[in-house]
């Protein structure tokens, strides 16, 4: 579905994505992991349009970004969607969740009137696991995975075919982490999603990832089936991340914890 081809992104003098390439199928769950800085939110930033590439070529079923039309360009925005790290600094602060989630509603068209918006306001919530009561709060007043909820239900207003996570859960307590990573699989399943999932925690890659990038100072350097490049990493790089986990982690996974 989303194809990544030979992709750099070059800031000022500094190559921080040298040749990447990568794809992820309806209903699969792709992992991209490695230490910080090392490019891995870059690539989702060019594939939304929030960085500009230097170099290779984004897809969406096999047409190209850069060849599409203003309308293809348009309908890419809607089924390309992205959740972000800092999900309370994504919102904005002036308006209610109730506002928020009615601009996209109408601004896409898919809600038209105030009844409509209304109700679909209301199912969204419902989907991310938050109460009718949100609607009238401010992201002030909402907890930080409250607000990553929020921003998720945004995301998927417009009925999205592919949702990009940059590091969703990495500003949230462990706890509401493993409640975030669950309803993100959830979602995935339900709606049949392609899921790509920024991470630096391979725990969290090995209990929902389908297959898996390691990445290195902006390269691929391990790439398979997220229980094959885990079980037996083959890269120094992808050893060194597995030693950075818990062992806790490693021996529970986000599986066992509470899916509410």
């Amino acid at each position: 579905m989303l194809t990544v081809s030979h992709l750099k992104v070059r800031y000022d003098h500094v190559e921080a994505v040298r040749g990447v390439s990568w794809q992820v199928s309806a209903g699969e769950t792709l992992g991209i992991v490695g230490s910080s800085g090392c490019g891995k939110s870059t690539i989702v930033k060019a594939v939304v349009g929030l960085v500009q590439p230097s170099a290779g070529e984004i897809a969406l079923d096999g047409c190209p970004v850069h060849a599409m039309t203003a309308a293809a360009r348009r309908s890419f925005r809607r089924r390309v969607q992205m959740v972000f790290q800092d999900a309370p600094g994504s919102l904005n602060p002036r308006m209610t969740v109730r506002m928020i989630l009615a601009e996209v509603l109408t601004v896409h068209r898919k809600a038209t009137s105030r009844t409509a918006v209304e109700s679909r306001s209301r199912e969204l919530l419902e989907q991310v696991g938050l109460s009718d009561a949100a609607l009238a709060q401010y992201p002030r007043e909402l907890s930080g995975g409250q607000c990553q909820r929020v921003s998720l239900a945004r995301a998927l207003a417009v009925e999205p075919h592919v949702l990009l996570a940059d590091e969703p859960v990495s500003a949230l307590d462990v706890s509401v982490q493993a409640r975030i990573i669950n309803l993100l699989r959830d979602v995935q399943r339900r709606l049949g999603l392609a899921l790509v999932l920024i991470a630096h925690d391979l725990a969290v890659v090995r209990n929902v990832c389908d297959r898996v990038c390691v990445m290195s100072d902006g390269l691929i350097v391990e790439e398979g089936l997220a229980a094959d490049v885990i079980g037996n990493p083959q890269h120094e790089q992808t050893r060194l991340l597995i030693g950075a986990v818990p062992r806790i982690g490693i021996e529970w996974g986000f599986s066992s914890l509470p899916e509410t």
